[in-house]
């Protein structure tokens, strides 16, 4: 199913040609209307004008989160204040914020955008869409809103929080398509048992999650639990929003946006291309965004390409679902170790809970992992012996998936925080 067949089934050297030709104006637009650029290109000795191939790209520079920071809040926009018909910011907790904007041209564009992804999933115009996205300045909930109006579906601006209130209109509403972070759907699911709630006995069909990490043992948890087909979708402020990528039915992949986004998957030390295949940190640069175009932007996002055609016919190239950030993976003892790699190995495990918390902290120089899982109520309440057992077991596990060892501590059922949006499950204390 398609929203846009004609577009997302582009024969690959029609697409290229359209992106080389969306690159070079956009790469002439921001030379001519935002100094940051412009002086970015002039220090480099560059010439937006003589770029005549994809690969001519890799010459011009990076943009980092820092630079939209330092260019707070209108310094990167490309059109006047007063064709800015949007404005969307991020909350600015790790320093100031970024900013972005959007022309009537560019909300129109996202929307399409969205919509693919709402229709590659298998949501119609007759499906009812609870956005549980936070609104405001967060482009979630507003992206997924436009583009589910644009599908034609209903829609549920129900905002994020207020669990058991979420489930009372999923009930009454006759909810079909639910929008949130996985996080926030285990914990929807949590709250559905104690209320005492089938979740058989809803309207639900389709689940479409983002805005964080999540593993395909996790997918199958909340397919299992909500009796749903969960996708994952990707997107960023910074570039768009939600649309940037989504899974189509055969839950294999993101499609990336290619007419409006080109991608590069580098080593995010060299900051050279990696092999096909190989896991890297995605680069984008937009190609049709008016009032906040970005080049080359450095998201922290490390995935890997697909590069074998999809069976549903769609020609954008498809990206693994996100393994983590550059930024964020933890450094134990000299092992890369992300979070989801973790998560896999717990969901594997009968008796663990989908809630962990990862403690890391430096003992006599020495990194040390925690990991904090929650387990049923049988094996907690287990004779010490069968739960020495099951914590060698688990360590085990880890060792030989990791390679390196960790600390596994078993807690109850229910006791480790739930969140509402993004999950934080990693705590760092150590005093680098």
């Amino acid at each position: 199913m398609y929203w846009e067949q004609k577009k997302e089934c582009l024969p690959r050297p029609e697409l290229e040609a359209l992106q080389l030709e969306r690159l070079q104006k956009t790469l002439q637009r921001v030379a001519t209307t935002v100094p940051f650029y412009r002086n970015k290109f002039s220090e480099e000795k560059l010439d937006a004008t003589r770029v005549n191939s994809l690969d001519d790209l890799r010459r011009f520079p990076f943009t980092m989160k820092q630079d939209l920071r330092e260019n707070y809040p209108y310094g990167l926009f490309a059109i006047p204040l007063r064709d800015v018909v949007r404005v969307h910011s991020s909350s600015g907790t790790t320093g100031m914020a970024t900013v972005v904007g959007y022309s009537k041209n560019d909300i129109v564009n996202w929307s399409n955008l969205v919509a693919r992804i709402l229709c590659g999933a298998g949501v119609t115009a007759d499906d009812v869409i609870q956005i549980a996205f936070g609104y405001g300045l967060f482009t979630g909930g507003f992206g997924l809103h436009y583009g589910a109006e644009r599908l034609g579906a209903s829609v549920i601006p129900i905002s994020a929080g207020n669990t058991k209130r979420q489930i009372q209109i999923m009930q009454d509403f006759k909810t079909t398509a639910l929008v949130c972070t996985p996080s926030y759907a285990l914990k929807m699911a949590d709250v559905m048992m104690d209320m005492g709630i089938n979740p058989n006995g809803l309207s639900l069909r389709f689940g479409l999650f983002g805005a964080e990490p999540w593993s395909e043992a996790m997918r199958q948890e909340i397919n299992d639990r909500l009796g749903i087909r969960a996708t994952d979708n990707y997107g960023l402020s910074e570039i768009m929003g939600p649309g940037v990528a989504g899974e189509c039915q055969e839950c294999d992949g993101l499609h990336v946006n290619e007419d409006h986004f080109f991608i590069e998957i580098l080593d995010p030390e060299t900051l050279e291309p990696v092999k096909p295949g190989e896991v890297g940190e995605l680069v984008i640069t937009t190609l049709t965004k008016e009032a906040f175009p970005v080049i080359r932007y450095r998201t922290r996002d490390l995935t890997r390409l697909l590069p074998e055609p999809c069976p549903c016919g769609r020609t954008f190239v498809r990206m693994h679902r996100m393994l983590g950030r550059s930024d964020d993976m933890l450094i134990i003892k000299g092992v890369n170790v992300f979070p989801t790699q973790i998560e896999s190995i717990l969901f594997d495990i009968e008796g663990t809970e989908p809630h962990y918390r990862l403690i890391v902290e430096r003992e006599n120089n020495e990194d040390k992992l925690t990991v904090m899982v929650e387990v049923v109520e049988g094996i907690f309440f287990d004779a010490m012996k069968k739960q020495r057992a099951f914590v060698d077991m688990i360590k085990k596990r880890m060792a030989s998936e990791l390679g390196i060892g960790v600390n596994v501590k078993l807690v109850e059922e229910r006791t480790l925080e739930r969140f509402n949006g993004k999950g934080d499950r990693v705590v760092d204390r150590r005093e680098l």
